[in-house]
This record gives structure tokens, sequence and C-alpha cells, in this order.
């Protein structure tokens, strides 16, 4: 088991300048412009523990957007108001191994999304978030989540904007199809929900906050905190997650905004934020950071 409480500071240190040195080999997103201006070689990480002990190191004052780190706190949110059995009817929680985008992976399913971890699950919930509108349902979701983790997520309107300019072709595409087999009752509410939930921003320390929150008893079900856990073990880092959960053994969410969540059951959270990716759309130095973590903790 892995032993938040067992950090070393000089290690922590350590561990940051390797994730430095691998984000190198990692590219920035550059199909929305405003996430294309991020410096590749940034890197943050804040770690939460039980006992309200905390480790910070790296650009921890960066805001970043969550883009689809924000996939397995729209999922708690819905369990929370609709329950399992309401949820699991829209979305599977079947990995998939093809890219976070595929349209061929939604027509080879008939339309059902694999799991709420890729954007055709994440736009499918975003249609059934509560609430008359895409502004409605953001706000809602946003204050709900700062109250629950006492953390201060923003909607970013300048990324918002950018986002929206540089609209992605394969969610419409997807979009389309899932109106096409009856999962999104309104496409346009459905787009508009997902665009802003995805930049929803904080920093490091806000996203640890929430991890918080998916790692400890506290207000929301338990049953509910294990489902959101179990999902992003097995589908939060895309084709990459089989084996990440083979070589890091946490839950974890990663977005191309380059935040990556992970939960550390019972003990903490950790979140890095780490904009350079590799081809699968995962934060290079966030993944290097998690590696060696996970190898020196382990007892």
């Amino acid at each position: 088991m892995m032993r938040l409480d067992r950090i070393d500071r000089i290690n922590l240190s350590d561990w940051v300048q390797l994730a430095k040195a691998r984000a190198n080999y990692g590219q920035v997103a550059d199909r929305i412009p405003g996430l294309a201006v991020a410096n590749r070689s940034w890197f943050a990480v804040h770690i939460c523990c039980k006992s309200g002990q905390y480790y910070s190191a790296g650009e921890t004052s960066s805001v970043f957007p969550l883009m689809s780190v924000i996939k397995p706190l729209s999922l708690l949110y819905l369990l929370e108001h609709l329950g399992v059995e309401q949820v699991f009817q829209w979305v599977g929680v079947e990995p998939s191994d093809a890219p976070f985008n595929s349209l061929e992976q939604l027509v080879a399913d008939n339309g059902r999304p694999r799991n709420p971890m890729i954007n055709s699950g994440a736009i499918t919930l975003a249609d059934k978030l509560p609430g008359k509108d895409a502004s409605d349902r953001t706000h809602s979701l946003r204050q709900w989540l700062n109250r629950l983790a006492g953390c201060q997520l923003k909607l970013d309107e300048a990324m918002l904007a950018s986002v929206r300019l540089s609209r992605s072709p394969a969610n419409i595409a997807i979009a389309n199809y899932l109106v096409e087999k009856k999962y999104l009752e309104n496409i346009d509410i459905a787009i508009d929900t997902y665009e802003q939930i995805c930049c929803l921003s904080g920093t490091v320390e806000d996203l640890a906050l929430i991890g918080k929150v998916l790692a400890l008893d506290g207000e929301i079900s338990s049953q509910h905190r294990q489902v959101v856990n179990a999902v992003m073990l097995r589908c939060g880092l895309y084709q990459a997650s089989a084996e990440y959960a083979v070589k890091i053994g946490l839950p974890m969410k990663s977005g191309i905004g380059g935040g990556l969540l992970a939960i550390v059951p019972d003990q903490g959270a950790i979140a890095a934020y780490s904009p350079a990716l590799d081809s699968i759309g995962n934060p290079v130095g966030a993944i290097a950071f998690m590696e060696a973590l996970a190898q020196n903790l382990k007892s």
C-alpha cells in the first residue's frame, strides 16, 4: 500500500526535477489556442493528506482549465443527485482502446458510450446535468464542488471563448450520433455545457482538495466514491489506463489542459499540472512524477 505520510521533501524535489525533464518529450495541446500558450516545462504538484498535512512544489500558482479532469467530478455530481441506476442507463463502465474522441468506437457500440471518461460519455452526462441551460448547469456544478471541497474553481471565460472558436469537429460528430441514437435530448445545450464545465479552472491545490473528497469518508456516499474511483482506475487515462493501473495502481484522471488527479483511497489526493502531453493525451511530467512516487511509497 502507498503511504502518503512517508514523503520526504528531498525525494519530492527529485521527483519534480524528473517530471520537468520528462516533460521535454511531450507536446503542449495546440488545437485550442488558449492551451497552446502553455510552456511545456511548467510543472506543479500539490499533495493533500488525511491528517491535514500537505506538500506543494513547482509553479503552484498556475491556474489551468480542468478539461477532462472534470469528467469524474460531473459523474460524481450526477450519482449524488440521481443515483447509480439512473446514471448507468446512459453510459457504460467499460474501458476503451480507442482515442478519447473516437466516433468509430461509439458507432461500433451502437451509440452507447463506453464510459464517462471519454468524450461521448462526458457529453451524454453533460446533457443530463440539472439546470435550465449550460451556464446554469456549469454554475451549479462549480458551486457544489467549491462548497464540498473548500476549493475555488472559476469559469475561465477567455479559455471558453478559445474552445468555442476552435470547436472540435470530432465532438460535433459524436454529439450528432448520440442524438441519432437518442442518448442526447438537446445537442446545443449538451455541447455548450460540456465545453463550459471543461473550462472550469483552478490551481493544483484546488484540484487536490477535490481529490480528497474522493479519497476520504465525508459528506458524499461511500458507494458513489467507490464507483467513481473504480471508473477512474479502469478508464481515466484512456488507452493507457490498464498499463498505469498496473504500474501505479491508483485511480487517476488526466486532461489535455495538463491536469492530473490521483486518488490514494483513505489517505489523500495528488494533483499535478504538466501541460506537455504524450500521443494519447496524458501529461508526461505528471505521469513520470506519479510513477516515481508510487515506486518509492509502496511498502
